[in-house]
Order: C-alpha cells, then sequence, then structure tokens
C-alpha cells in the first residue's frame, strides 16, 4: 500500500527560502559584473560553504573554524537579501562590493579547503573502570602453630594425645588476607553506590566465587546480611 505524499510545511518554507536567497546572490553577483555561468556559481558556492560549515558543527561544536566560516558563508547570504531590497543601486554598485564579489571564489576556496582537510579533535571516550581482579588466595597457611600435647583438666599436666578420647573439633572462621577483604570491600561499595542499597552476602558470595566459610568470613567483615 502507498503511502499519500502529504507536503510539510518547514520543507516547502525551506525551498522558498533558498530559492530567494540563491536569486538574490545572483543578482548581486551579476551586478558586479559577473555575467554569464558565472553569476549563477556565485550562489552555489556560499551555498555550499553554509553546508559544510554546519556539517563540521554538528561533529565539532567547539570548533572556532568551522563556526568562523558558517558565520562568513551567513554574512554574503543575508548581505546580498538586504542589497537587493532596495538599499542598492545595482545599476551602480561600488567599487568596494565589486571587490568582494570577485574576491570571493579563492575565499571560499580556502574556507572549503580548510574544513575539509583540517583534522576534527576525537572526542574522548569516557574511560571504563577496569574491575580489580580477585587475587589468588593460597587457603593453605605455613605459620599456623603446630598443636601442642593436650593438657588432663584434673591434673593440669600434658597428656599424650592418644590418650585423649577421640572427639570432633570445634570449627574456627578462616583469616581473611587482607587484599582479598580490599577487593570485596570495593565491590560491596560499588553495588551500594549504583542500587543504592547494601549487597546482600550471597551476591558477594556468588561474585567471589569463594569457599563457604571463606564467604562468609567476608561477609561478617563487612557486616553483610
Amino acid at each position: 500500500m502507498s503511502r499519500s505524499i502529504r507536503p510539510d510545511a518547514v520543507l516547502v518554507q525551506a525551498v522558498i527560502a533558498g530559492a530567494l536567497s540563491f536569486a538574490h546572490l545572483h543578482d548581486l553577483a551579476e551586478a558586479a559584473g559577473q555575467t554569464g555561468w558565472k553569476a549563477w556559481a556565485y550562489p552555489v558556492s556560499v551555498d555550499l560553504l553554509l553546508v559544510a560549515a554546519w556539517r563540521r558543527l554538528r561533529t565539532a561544536r567547539r570548533d572556532r573554524s568551522a563556526w568562523t566560516w558558517f558565520v562568513i558563508a551567513l554574512t554574503a547570504s543575508l548581505g546580498a537579501n538586504i542589497a537587493t531590497a532596495g538599499l542598492l543601486d545595482l545599476d551602480d554598485v561600488p567599487a568596494w562590493l565589486r571587490i568582494l564579489v570577485a574576491g570571493w571564489p579563492a575565499l571560499a576556496f580556502l574556507g572549503g579547503t580548510l574544513l575539509v582537510h583540517t583534522p576534527a579533535e576525537p572526542i574522548a571516550p569516557p574511560q571504563a573502570v577496569d574491575e580489580v581482579a580477585a587475587p589468588e588466595v593460597d587457603m593453605h597457611r605455613d605459620d599456623e602453630p603446630a598443636p601442642g600435647p593436650a593438657l588432663d583438666p584434673a591434673s593440669d599436666t600434658a597428656v599424650p594425645e592418644l590418650a585423649r578420647a577421640p572427639s570432633q573439633p570445634a570449627p574456627s572462621a578462616p583469616v581473611v588476607p587482607a587484599a582479598l577483604l580490599d577487593h570485596a570491600r570495593k565491590i560491596a561499595d560499588a553495588h551500594q553506590a549504583s542500587t543504592g542499597s547494601p549487597m546482600p552476602a550471597e551476591a558477594l558470595s556468588a561474585r567471589l566465587q569463594l569457599p563457604a566459610p571463606m564467604a562468609d568470613a567476608i561477609a561478617a567483615e563487612l557486616q553483610l546480611t
């Protein structure tokens, strides 16, 4: 199904304004002594410089050179519109205006060349914060003290280990290295800064991928629930 073509008011207005400005530039160039095809080339040159400067401004807003050539082309277009509105006798164009019209091609060529061949400053991408890799933790400590001989509570003297009744030793919390604790604290702080709520202990354990006792010890140190 073909779509119906509806005229756009803004587009129609742009076409009318462009045609009038084009005609005014042609009339001014012809009055300044540029006859034939040369008079038609002047409005094309002005409009092309205006479009080139505008395209450069879309990618580099702070480019002073693009702003300069945009203002020059806009002044040339507005000047022709004002000059042909009855304020200037087109049958007797002053000498300074003839000089400006005659020198415009060189000026437009210089502006177009600078706009095309001057490299634009690249926009620095936002620096991504790389997450610090979790250091490898050796779970086997070499500085653990050797178990000493057991004491008899009645005589308060040392008895051989074999004389004691076999019993299950009470589990003790593992010692968390300082580097691993700092890394876990950074992860928890980043989670709270991004979500506004403390990081759950289960999420931290899954993030670190550590054994349950070590993850519980880190959560206890950071006071996570």
